[in-house]
């Protein structure tokens, strides 16, 4: 058996090695031939004239676009311009811009075609190489960028410059979108580090929203013709080289959303009796944290001051249960808003799970609370139930609360770690192991129970690669708030349900705190830095690499049946 799987591999190491070489070939001359169709043809004597003072209506077209760097770098359209010194044409350039009479004639260099070529080859394959390293390079960058930005001392209100431990957490906590602050954002910040804040949470969210659908197109990319037309209609856009189309699509979501979102809360502010331009700000304020699950808010006090005003906390509500549903879900319905039978396994699955969780979160949370007097118990049953809809929709991302976390009785305290562990739907601004992911178990374990062959949802077959890394996925994501909560107790004496709750919500980016975070030590800030940082990068870049890891054997050992249970 050994000898005939080393022959096995020998022969087909050899016909990769030939079929590699192959390709290599192709792919050289393909390059030859593109370089030589679009390099400028040479021009005689006769056809140079006078340098007029614009560029020459002379061009060459410019081939298909195609890459990440043609969005970034100039097309190849190349203008002939003259020098009225020589009365010579610089030719092999991209892009000459005329320069006026009498000034200088040296020019830098400009990128020729080869340079350009190889440059965004070398870009794309990079970027294509490994998408994971990729999205956690971006997110590093715009941490470090914004805990800069706070560090300023016109981001404070005394006007001096911030602990460092405290700007990097914030901006860590605005950027991942989580909502944890070690000190008020009301006191602490003044009106440009709020905006600063505010913009982190925009850039934040946009950019979890388009990265996690980029990493999936990449996904598509390695796996074959049909499991790329399925990626392409679960995502709505066509290839990597597709990377603006998709920025806009998602920007113009999320734009129109926080848009509709602000225009509902300002009059309501203004009817409060803020001024004008305070209702405004408070208006874009919370529509842009509420959609992207951000939590943060500019009072001191936080959204409890509203919390029998169903006209602040219904589109706030709203505007987080969106923001949750995730970008494929929301295309889907804008699509075939009055088809289901036309949405994609995805958008079913979240959309069932989601309400599902919500009900059994809304009846479970108020049932707990419900004779609470130190949280509900004194309110009348409209505000109630009002506040247990409120809290189930925050506590799976949202990160805004109605009454005090440390209030809360221990069976509503453990019903919220199950709740913000979960999170919410893919591909959105929501933290978490993703509705999906516990949706595929769920269906699987049904599966065992019924004895089926297959776990099959909504007459679709899900396949077994699927369920292993939902499994993986929640596996990880357990492990790593173990070693956190263990982290975090080693460096201080809170009790392991306070730590818990803090952990949870941080990897799950939810929001909700116990008021833990401001009573660590800057150790412990970098600890839970580090685990919304992870809870957001994670889960994705987790499940793309082991899907991106698939391989193939060519030969399979023995099958044996442990016992389990």
């Amino acid at each position: 058996m050994g000898r005939l799987a080393r022959r096995i591999r020998a022969h087909w190491r050899k016909r990769h090695r030939k079929r590699e070489a192959l390709r290599t070939s192709r792919e050289f001359f393909k390059r030859q031939h593109t370089l030589r169709r679009w390099r400028l043809p040479k021009q005689n004597s006769s056809d140079i004239t006078p340098f007029t003072g614009a560029p020459s209506s002379r061009t060459t077209p410019a081939p298909p676009k195609h890459g990440l760097l043609d969005s970034l770098l100039p097309s190849r359209k190349t203008t002939d311009a003259r020098s009225t010194h020589t009365g010579t044409a610089r030719r092999g350039a991209l892009t000459v811009e005329a320069s006026a009479p009498g000034a200088s004639t040296h020019q830098p260099r400009l990128l020729d075609a080869r340079t350009y070529e190889n440059l965004r080859d070398f870009i794309d394959a990079k970027v294509l190489s490994s998408p994971a390293r990729t999205a956690i390079s971006t997110f590093l960058l715009v941490i470090v960028f914004f805990t800069l930005m706070l560090l300023l001392p016109i981001a404070s209100n005394d006007g001096q410059m911030a602990p460092l431990h405290h700007a990097f957490f914030t901006a860590t906590s605005a950027v991942t979108v989580t909502g944890l602050t070690t000190v008020s954002t009301a006191e602490q910040w003044s009106m440009f580090g709020q905006v600063i804040i505010l913009c982190a949470c925009q850039i934040g969210g946009l950019g979890t929203l388009t990265l996690t659908s980029l990493l999936a197109l990449a996904t598509g990319r390695k796996m074959g013709l049909r499991s790329k037309l399925i990626a392409q209609e679960e995502l709505n856009i066509g290839r990597l080289g597709e990377v603006g189309s998709v920025v806009r699509t998602v920007a113009y979501t999320s734009a129109s959303i926080e848009a509709f979102i602000a225009l509902l809360l300002t009059p309501r502010f203004l009817m409060l009796g803020e001024d004008p331009l305070t209702s405004l700000w408070h208006g874009i304020f919370y529509a842009i944290s509420a959609f992207n699950n951000a939590g943060f808010t500019p009072h001191s006090d936080g959204i409890v001051p509203y919390g029998h005003d169903f006209f602040v906390i219904i589109p706030v509500c709203i505007a987080v249960f969106l923001g949750a549903m995730g970008f494929p879900v929301l295309m889907a319905l804008q699509q075939h808003p009055l088809k289901p039978s036309r949405w994609t396994l995805t958008a079913k699955l979240t959309l069932v799970t989601t309400s599902v969780l919500f009900v059994l979160g809304a009846a479970a949370w108020g049932a707990a609370e419900w004779n609470n007097p130190s949280t509900v118990g004194g309110n009348n049953p409209g505000d109630k139930i009002l506040s247990a809809l409120f809290a189930s929709v925050m506590t799976r991302s949202g990160g805004f609360n109605l009454v005090d976390m440390n209030d809360i009785r221990p069976v509503t305290s453990l019903i919220t770690d199950v709740l913000m562990f979960i999170g919410g739907g893919s591909a959105s601004t929501a933290g978490g192991i993703k509705v999906t992911t516990i949706a595929v178990i769920m269906l699987a374990i049904m599966a065992e129970a019924r004895g089926d062959q297959f776990v099959v949802a909504f007459n679709r077959t899900i396949p077994d690669t699927v369920l292993r890394i939902a499994i993986s996925v929640t596996m990880m994501s357990a492990g790593i708030v173990i070693a956190g909560s263990g982290v975090i107790l080693m460096l201080t004496d809170q009790p392991l349900s306070r730590v818990l709750f803090e952990v949870i919500s941080a990897y799950a980016t939810c929001g909700l705190s116990n008021g833990l975070s401001a009573e660590l030590s800057p150790a412990g800030i970098y600890t839970l830095s580090a685990l919304m940082f992870i809870g957001r990068i994670g889960t994705i870049t987790a499940a793309t690499a082991l899907a991106l890891r698939s391989r193939r054997r060519l030969y399979k050992f023995p099958e044996e049946r442990p016992i389990i249970g």
